[in-house]
């Protein structure tokens, strides 16, 4: 589990699939994706989570606000997420649309970064974003990432993507 000044950022449950679900589902929060998720693709990739625990003891976490309790996004880190043709640890994250703009992404991303290089020991992190998804890197640059190199994704409808990295400080 991690914390902030804000949020709770905490290992995925069960009891969380419906409120991850909606979030996934969401036209306007997943306008950045291919399509909003169905049930099977929001189930999917709560099963990839937990496979990402059970194999790296890491992985995407579930963003809780601390006042309330209500679960409002996820973020971490994918280890083995092939990017561009690169595996690569990918920092991502994903934020219900009636919070954005609060800063909620940026803090839950720094609060992971933090996490991947102190506890983790990784050597690096990037995030891969649309490129006209502005809001997603302003988040990568707000916690210290550089846009590395511009990509055609073919996992994302074959868009212009923009891959950000930051490396551990030695």
């Amino acid at each position: 589990m991690l914390e902030t000044n804000r949020l709770i950022l905490r290992k995925y449950t069960a009891e969380d699939i419906p409120a991850l679900h909606k979030i996934l589902s969401d036209p306007v929060t997943m306008s950045f994706w291919p399509a909003p998720f169905s049930e099977a693709q929001s189930l999917a990739w709560f099963e990839r989570v937990l496979k990402s625990y059970d194999d790296h003891g890491f992985g995407r976490m579930i963003i809780m606000l601390k006042e309330t309790g209500e679960l409002i996004g996820d973020c971490g880190i994918v280890f083995d997420n092939i990017i561009d043709g690169k595996t690569e640890n990918d920092l991502g994250y994903i934020v219900h649309h009636p919070n954005w703009k609060k800063g909620y992404a940026s803090e839950a991303a720094n609060a992971v970064k933090q996490f991947a290089f102190d506890s983790l020991k990784l050597e690096r992190i990037c995030a891969n974003m649309a490129f006209d998804n502005i809001a997603s890197v302003k988040t990568a640059e707000k916690i210290g990432m550089t846009k590395e190199k511009e990509f055609y994704n073919t996992r994302n409808r074959n868009i212009l993507t923009y891959l950000f990295s930051i490396n551990r400080n030695l």
